[in-house]
């Protein structure tokens, strides 16, 4: 691997778990302990190495190495940080092989790590979360002692947690495969229609269906909440709108506070989606309303993020929504106009910033029941 990158700051050491003795007995105390105890166990074994002899196990330079503890989100350790385990060597020397057999290049295998690295760090954050809240909820006890209880409990869960997310990553990856490999054929040739270029020469590459689903009035209600409830208006918000996306075939890209942003295959697939979107928050005793937009285009995926300005034209739709309804562009439209699931009521053109005049179109229910939720 590349060995060119400048020197960072020094790096700061960071203890992994302090052995705090009790003042008064000089022993560890009971969380301590198990907390220890579940580190060995999440590890694969007791802290050893320090960060040199890590690096040269794998056959890697230091620099190159820190590369792919950075991606992974890693904290910087000191020359004398006893802070790794042979399964961290393991884990370089995997990377490292695909590199060097060609399998991957540097920034390629730097950017799945990354991946990794990230979608684990905020999986495990959302998920103490989720048992300490439920502890907190169903023991009746305050939030400390409940995360006091989760370290010494956690370990009952492990083996299940990680089932759980290979069984989904392998379950995702198929998914994404399927993708690849048989190209919705409905999508590529609605992608012909008004758009140019196709599917392997476009500067964009991916036709995909975009919307943005956006909840009304939402600064204004946080203002009025406590954060208790705010946490629980905004978790029910993304809970629904990731159940009806996936149930549309969709995949949910991210939610921004009381946004979100999700994709479809097809034109059909993407106003369905958002049809029941504006339809489920119209109906929610508890939610707002929410304002939808949805535009058929190319986007570029990256970083586990889509760009392009079909992201920014459904973006700039979705503000001029009214509640409770979804808006699509023309182009959109002329994808949709022979599908009588679907009614198109053309819209005043609107002047946007970034593309000027443009003629929205209202998408409303045509014949069909939509999207079925169980």
């Amino acid at each position: 691997m590349n060995d060119e990158d400048q020197r960072d700051e020094a790096d700061l050491p960071t203890p992994a778990v302090p052995e705090t003795a009790h003042p008064a007995t000089g022993t560890l105390s009971p969380e301590r302990v198990a907390a220890k105890a579940l580190e060995t166990r999440l590890l694969g074994g007791e802290r050893k190495l320090r960060r040199r002899e890590v690096a040269a196990g794998a056959g890697l330079s230091l620099l190159s190495a820190r590369k792919l503890w950075r991606a992974l989100g890693f904290p910087n350790f000191g020359d004398e940080d006893v802070a790794f385990t042979e399964r961290d060597q393991a884990a370089l020397s995997t990377v490292v092989d695909l590199v060097r057999t060609g399998v991957l290049t540097e920034e390629a295998a730097i950017s799945v790590t990354r991946s990794i690295g990230q979608m684990t760090d905020r999986m495990v954050v959302w998920q103490i979360e989720a048992l300490v809240e439920d502890m907190v909820h169903e023991q009746g006890v305050t939030d400390a002692v409940a995360r006091k209880r989760l370290v010494k409990e956690l370990p009952s869960l492990l083996d299940a947690l990680e089932e759980m997310l290979v069984y989904s990553w392998r379950r995702q990856l198929n998914a994404g495969v399927q993708r690849l490999a048989v190209r919705a054929e409905a999508g590529l040739q609605a992608s012909e229609e008004g758009r140019d270029g196709d599917e392997d020469d476009a500067p964009l590459p991916l036709a995909r269906a975009v919307g943005f689903a956006d909840l009304v009035s939402y600064t204004s209600l946080s203002r009025r909440m406590n954060e208790k409830t705010l946490a629980r208006l905004v978790q029910r918000f993304e809970n629904k709108c990731a159940e009806i996306i996936s149930v549309g075939g969709g995949r949910l890209v991210k939610t921004v506070g009381d946004e979100v942003l999700y994709i479809a295959e097809t034109p059909a697939a993407g106003a369905e989606i958002s049809l029941a979107l504006a339809q489920a928050f119209t109906e929610d005793e508890i939610l707002p309303e929410a304002r939808v937009a949805m535009v058929w285009g190319r986007i570029l995926s990256r970083l586990g993020d889509i760009y392009g300005p079909t992201v920014n034209l459904a973006a700039r739709l979705t503000t001029l929504a009214d509640p409770g309804t979804v808006l699509i562009d023309s182009m959109t439209a002329s994808a949709l106009d022979q599908d009588k699931r679907f009614i198109l009521v053309p819209q005043p053109a609107e002047n946007v910033r970034g593309f000027g005049e443009i003629h929205p179109v209202l998408l409303a229910r045509g014949q069909g029941k939509g999207l079925v939720l169980d």
